[in-house]
């Protein structure tokens, strides 16, 4: 992070979490600083309840500089990245946890795990990255969507990330966003082709009555 600023979760976004209190979660290769930092305020706000996975010593010395008492959660230890992801994609599988909670991991490595079919773990559309922030004492976010998982999505990979962000603005109190479809520029040219897709993507959007301005 390049900012020095505390990262405070915004209030309309607890709001919708304090509604499922005590959600099971799978930390992934747990036992850095920031990742058991972020969990420790998850639990703090009755939020979860984790599963720690990792080096269970760098996780409870983790713990420990946090001054946090973890002995009532289970810690599965494993000190190989890439078995961390297999254990968390098992759990999910078996309904044990209801998210995976990435910690120090690469992302190639967590979501090569996720996605292999035999976990069961994937659903009807395409995943989709998010990134949600707001500015500072601001409730109103922008979210930029994708910008990890899909590398070069075409036409209908591109409407399922439109449906995904839509989806997710419901769920988090939005009624009606305001979508705009990124391209180098604002005219729709031939030489660019992001343009083309982004004038077809708001065509699609208005035929298939989405709740939401797509522009």
């Amino acid at each position: 992070m390049l900012s020095n600023k505390e990262i405070i979760c915004p209030n309309n976004l607890l709001d919708v979490a304090h509604k499922k209190k005590g959600v099971k979660v799978a930390v992934v290769n747990a036992g850095k600083p920031l990742p058991m930092l972020s969990i420790q305020d998850a639990v703090n706000e009755n939020l979860i309840e984790p599963i720690f996975i990792g080096d269970k010593e760098k996780i409870l010395k983790c713990a420990g500089d946090l001054q946090w008492d973890i002995s009532k959660y289970e810690v599965i230890d494993e000190p190989i990245e890439n078995n961390t992801a297999k254990i968390a994609a098992k759990l999910a599988s078996e309904d044990k946890v209801k998210i995976i909670v990435k910690g120090h991991i690469h992302t190639d490595i967590l979501m090569k795990e996720v996605l292999k079919r035999k976990y069961n773990l994937l659903g009807k559309t395409r995943l989709s990255h998010i990134w949600h922030m707001t500015i500072e004492k601001d409730d109103k976010p922008l979210i930029i969507t994708d910008g990890a998982l899909n590398v070069l999505p075409n036409i209908k990979t591109k409407m399922h990330i439109l449906k995904n962000v839509i989806n997710f603005s419901y769920r988090i109190g939005i009624s009606k966003p305001k979508v705009a479809v990124l391209s180098a520029t604002e005219e729709v040219l031939e030489s660019v082709p992001s343009s083309l897709d982004a004038a077809e993507l708001t065509k699609l959007a208005k035929d298939e009555n989405l709740e939401a301005d797509v522009f």
